[in-house]
């Protein structure tokens, strides 16, 4: 599995390579309950053991995201539905800044989310 998961990244260009990097790096130091995993070909994030976020860049999308499992359950101004129905996303342009802080802010409301979810 993380032979599969090295290879996702290693194989995107720059500056893709580097901000998927740099958000995983920012998800994984969030929480240590935050572990790495590979489902549906893209890697994933379980938070105490449970279906928490994605990086994903879709073929029909210009722009890379950030998948939030179970988003229809918050708000926050830089999340998008986008036609989903329980997910939704947080997009950034690798060649921008990334948007640290709403990164952060998401992840703590998918946290508490399930912590009041899981008891």
């Amino acid at each position: 599995m993380q032979e599969l998961i090295e290879n996702y990244y290693e194989g995107k260009p720059e500056p893709l390579k580097g901000a998927l990097l740099s958000i995983r790096e920012i998800i994984l130091a969030f929480d240590d309950q935050v572990t790495q995993s590979w489902k549906y070909s893209m890697p994933f994030f379980l938070y105490r053991k449970k279906m928490f976020i994605y990086l994903y860049q879709s073929k029909t999308s210009p722009l890379p995201y950030l998948g939030i499992c179970d988003g229809k359950h918050f708000e926050h101004p830089f999340l998008v539905v986008n036609g989903r129905s329980r997910m939704k996303i947080l997009p950034f342009d690798p060649d921008e800044d990334l948007p640290i802080k709403p990164i952060q802010e998401v992840l703590m409301l998918g946290k508490n989310y399930l912590d009041k979810k899981l008891g």
